[in-house]
């Protein structure tokens, strides 16, 4: 289930997944091609959940992974796909506004 974007618990999702990203989890926007291809988050690549199945093959079952997609409905279930094939170190990120809106909310880092 989509969590309201402005939602406390969507914040500290995404707010979560930043902390994941600073230290070196894979980002990987869930949206079809087309969606990726009109804007995603910076170093992001597209895993369309209709290949989660096999789009992960390559990667390691202890990777670090934050998914993503618009409202953090399709990275939730791609999410359970994950886990289900024995990835161990699955995030969701929830929403691609989420996570901006978090990514500027985040304190510099000095």
């Amino acid at each position: 289930m989509a969590l309201p974007a402005g939602s406390a618990l969507a914040s500290q999702r995404a707010d979560t997944a930043w902390e994941l990203i600073e230290s070196g989890a894979l980002v990987v926007d869930v949206r079809t091609p087309e969606e990726f291809a009109q804007g995603h988050l910076d170093n992001a690549i597209n895993i369309p959940l209709n290949t989660v199945e096999t789009g992960f093959a390559d990667i390691a079952k202890n990777r670090s992974i934050v998914v993503y997609c618009r409202s953090g409905n399709r990275s939730g279930m791609a999410m359970e796909s994950l886990v289900k094939q024995g990835f161990i170190n699955v995030h969701n990120g929830g929403g691609l506004s989420e996570m901006q809106e978090a990514q500027l909310n985040q304190a510099p880092l000095n």
